[in-house]
């Protein structure tokens, strides 16, 4: 019975890890298309237990957006939507104007918010290496920190039961 439930956790990590990498491809794609029409400022709400919130705005040097594609979601099968309603808009308007930024929802506002705090960063020469890193660490994942968080505190308790051997 409990290699019944080890295979079962085993495969749902196993799908967990498959489907987040489709959602980064997702967001790979998404990014690319965006990139290819101007410089893209990306705004996070990550959450962990509640629905956390990614937004990608293609600006142009003068501050409009081109276009707008927003994820938001708790699970891994979230994915970007166009937002049209930021489409051929100023970003500094959008986040200096309360009913402007009223007309989404709190998630939606913070991202907005932090794309715009990203986009003067970039305006301003003033983004940091990480803002810079698009990569993908693998071994960041949240399947892989699971399990080595798992791993972790099987050898913890492994060599608790060594060091209490040797001392009886």
């Amino acid at each position: 019975m409990l290699i019944y439930f080890g295979v079962i956790l085993v495969s749902a990590f196993l799908l967990q890890g498959f489907l987040g990498l489709r959602q980064i491809k997702n967001f790979s794609k998404t990014f690319h298309q965006l990139r290819m029409l101007a410089p893209v400022a990306i705004g996070k709400n990550p959450k962990k237990l509640r629905s956390g919130t990614l937004i990608l705005l293609a600006i142009k040097d003068d501050g409009t957006i081109l276009e707008a594609q927003m994820m938001k979601g708790v699970t891994i099968f979230a994915k970007f939507r166009e937002l049209h309603q930021l489409r051929q808009k100023n970003i500094a308007e959008i986040a200096a104007s309360y009913q402007q930024l009223k007309q989404f929802d709190k998630l939606t506002r913070v991202c907005l918010l932090d794309a715009y705090k990203n986009y003067l960063n970039y305006k301003a020469n003033q983004l940091t290496p990480q803002d810079f890193d698009g990569s993908v660490k693998i071994w960041s994942l949240p399947i892989i920190e699971k399990l080595k968080s798992i791993y972790y505190k099987g050898l913890a308790s492994l060599r608790k039961k060594q060091v209490n051997v040797k001392e009886h």
